[in-house]
């Protein structure tokens, strides 16, 4: 019997290496990147483009208000087919709406991903739109984004080396601090005051890679700059740089020192009790750097506003996966289960609102 799915959750990696990479339909000679555990998007070459392809839930959330729900539906696709260095350009979209559903909420969803997608350069291409029984929030359908580029622009875990830097955006917990802060208004309120709440209500629109990722390429790729991106979803941080350098087969080191932080996210993970590094983080992107290029996606990051820092660097396999804390080395492990989905959901049934 091989691994168990489970409780909740992405599958393990050894799930998705039993069950998911053996059985992949057609080979095909035009696949430049397949599906592989950590890396978000599929790449193929058409016509002498590179064309790439990511696939996620349309995951809304009316409790967040149906306009930030809508912009977190989008950015959460976007920010995976961004990862792939290329400019993200079509949608295509399924739409399973709950049978509550009502035509206000659809116009006010819809207006919302009309906007973003323009704002992005995106054009919705295809989609299938219907009310269904047994469709239930936060799962109304599906989505595809396809970006495009040449041949030498996508970048990938394969194309790192050992020696180059990781750049960190934004810091640990930018999705459970968003999610918090925003279903949650009244409790910071009540345990860090007013001006607290106001604050951390901010970090819900930090739940985007695009921008960072469209920076981070635009200072250059592979030898020249950027070899590899990817956002930090579940298991954060940690759960993160584990992907990407199991996913370029080396090992990586890591100051946790030097990682940044965003205001508010500490308190916020201290009063949940969960580890801020290993919580879910839509918003923080992994950036895999010549380290001669290194300082300029730091500085290219940083006049978009965008804090960002370098915090080690990935290694020879032989080396492991090692995080610096306090001084000391100690393995980095994958997270497995994020802390933040029974912290959150524990903390809807106490009504902490």
């Amino acid at each position: 019997m091989g691994s168990e799915l489970p409780e909740i959750g992405k599958i393990s990696p050894q799930i998705f290496d039993e069950v998911i990479l053996p059985r992949l339909g057609a080979a095909n000679k035009d696949i430049l990147v397949g599906p592989q555990h950590g890396v978000d998007v599929g790449i193929v070459e058409v016509g002498g483009k590179a064309l790439s392809f990511t696939c996620d839930p349309v995951f809304i959330v009316p409790q967040y208000g149906w306009e930030r729900a809508a912009w977190f539906a989008i950015h959460i696709i976007a920010s995976d087919s961004v990862t792939s260095g290329l400019k993200p350009k079509y949608l295509s979209i399924d739409l399973n709406l709950p049978m509550e559903m009502t035509r206000e909420q659809l116009d006010i969803m819809w207006t919302v991903i009309h906007q973003q997608c323009e704002k992005m350069g995106i054009s919705v291409i295809t989609g299938h739109t219907a009310r269904y029984d047994n469709c239930h929030y936060p799962m109304v359908g599906g989505a595809t984004i396809t970006g495009v580029g040449e041949l030498t622009e996508y970048v990938t875990p394969r194309f790192a080396k050992s020696g180059d830097k990781i750049i960190i955006t934004k810091g640990p917990a930018i999705e459970a601090s968003g999610i918090f802060a925003t279903m949650f208004p009244k409790l910071f309120e009540r345990e860090f005051g007013k001006d607290f709440s106001q604050k951390v209500q901010n970090i819900f629109y930090k739940m985007s890679v695009v921008e960072d990722a469209m920076t981070a390429v635009g200072v250059g790729v592979r030898e020249n700059g950027v070899s590899a991106l990817h956002d930090a979803t579940e298991c954060g941080i940690w759960g993160g740089l584990y992907e990407v350098a199991q996913a370029a087969g080396l090992g990586v080191r890591i100051e946790k020192e030097k990682i940044v932080i965003e205001d508010g996210v500490a308190d916020i993970c201290r009063y949940f009790d969960i580890d801020p590094y290993a919580s879910i983080s839509e918003g923080t992107l992994l950036i895999a750097c010549r380290a001669h290029k290194a300082q300029d996606v730091v500085k290219a990051l940083s006049g978009k506003g965008i804090n960002s820092s370098i915090v080690g660097e990935l290694t020879a396999p032989e080396r492991g996966m090692v995080l610096v804390e306090g001084g000391k080395e100690r393995k980095l492990v994958h997270p497995i289960v994020d802390p933040f989905w029974r912290a959150f959901y524990g903390a809807l049934a106490k009504g902490d609102k």
